[in-house]
């Protein structure tokens, strides 16, 4: 007869010799103290909903397992780390532990109960005067998917509004995941060069050149696929801090899928440079080319392409709250009521705030400004 020593070795032989045909399972489990575990049970298992795993030794436990809410626990008597901190998502707050939202555990651990969704928070707007120029060496910060960025609205207006310039070293294949942001808007213009992207219901790939720009929705499902050495993009974003979530269950392209889908309101907007028609701008000597983001968000935004025709500077004001404006080729002067004249070249960005008087004057013949708006619809006082 076997003893019980031989009986369990014996079995792990076996199982390591059928280990070839057996599928690897590997689990992960968070470590959690506990000085009283007989406390912590009825907690994690009536208050929190999780089920008990295993519990040991029987006469006197001191490690319980336990799993739930897409996470496994080990409480253990004795352990070193700190208590910790639970974040549990639901769709329901309120249906959960009697709508507490925060909770301490008999051990230590804290619960903090939160809404699956972060809900987008729109900032109220800290208007401000905002210059901000290439050749004042603002930094570039090595950002997701290996790219580079350069902010442009440092303040960023009280948390409202994001504006980044964005490069990808070398170009070629670009490192990035099937993902969505969750925004109330956001721009994605291409100054340099080309991107290749994927977009969610946009059938095939689509290929950005410089002076193309697309509106991507709130949460809208796309990946970067390939760029040219050259690439460079603005990139706007409304709020200023917003949640990037990857997608590992779609790939793209998705088949045709629906061209016309809304998203929160909003369609896919892919303005081509080439073949766009110019239009007198809101400003006296300037022209320019209407993207119809502002159909295409209803009213969200505005995206303006701007090329200067001639004549003097006039004093002009504008009622938008959010006004942005990047110089994409040639020079101008930037005058401002009460400010000192600011020259400027490719490369910078400024903002206006709604009601200040500004010239912009002394423009070369080959000017050309990126004009983006939130609301897309305002109205421009000529004279200061």
């Amino acid at each position: 007869m076997l003893s019980l020593a031989n009986y369990l070795r014996f079995g792990q032989v076996d199982r390591a010799l059928l280990g070839s045909d057996l599928m690897t399972e590997i689990r992960a489990e968070f470590r959690l103290p506990t000085t009283a575990l007989r406390k912590d049970l009825p907690f994690y298992t009536g208050t929190l909903g999780m089920q008990l795993d295993m519990i040991y030794p029987a006469d006197n436990p001191s490690v319980a397992v336990l799993s739930g809410h897409g996470i496994r626990i080990r409480i253990e008597k004795g352990a070193p780390e700190a208590a910790g901190t639970i974040r549990i998502l639901t769709d329901d707050p309120d249906g959960f532990a009697d709508g507490a939202r925060a909770l301490v555990a008999p051990n230590g651990t804290k619960i903090e109960i939160c809404p699956l969704v972060e809900p987008l928070t729109m900032p109220t707007t800290l208007h401000s005067f905002v210059v901000r120029r290439l050749r004042d060496e603002a930094p570039w910060i090595i950002g997701r998917a290996g790219m580079h960025y350069r902010d442009l609205i440092p303040d960023r207006l009280g948390g409202s509004i994001i504006a980044s310039h964005i490069r990808i070293p070398d170009g070629g294949p670009v490192p990035d995941m099937v993902h969505y942001h969750t925004v109330g808007f956001q721009l994605i213009f291409c100054y340099r060069g080309w991107v290749d992207v994927l977009y969610e219901d946009q059938g095939d790939m689509i290929r950005l050149s410089a002076g193309d720009c697309v509106i991507q929705p709130p949460e809208i499902r796309h990946r970067v696929c390939h760029a040219s050495a050259d690439i460079e993009v603005i990139e706007i974003g409304v709020p200023a801090e917003h949640v990037t979530t990857i997608d590992h269950e779609m790939t793209l392209p998705n088949g045709i899928g629906n061209p016309g889908r809304e998203w929160q309101g909003q369609t896919f907007v892919h303005h081509i440079k080439q073949g766009a028609k110019w239009q007198p701008f809101r400003i006296p000597g300037f022209i320019c080319r209407d993207t119809g983001i502002n159909a295409g968000t209803k009213g969200v935004a505005g995206i303006q392409v701007v090329r200067f025709e001639g004549g003097e500077g006039v004093a002009t004001r504008h009622d938008s709250d959010i006004h942005f404006t990047f110089v994409m080729d040639g020079s101008m002067r930037l005058t401002a009521k009460g400010r000192d004249p600011v020259d400027l070249q490719p490369g910078d960005a400024f903002v206006i705030p709604p009601g200040m008087a500004v010239t912009y004057d002394q423009c070369s013949a080959d000017l050309e400004l990126l004009e983006a708006s939130l609301p897309g619809n305002f109205n421009t006082t000529i004279g200061g």
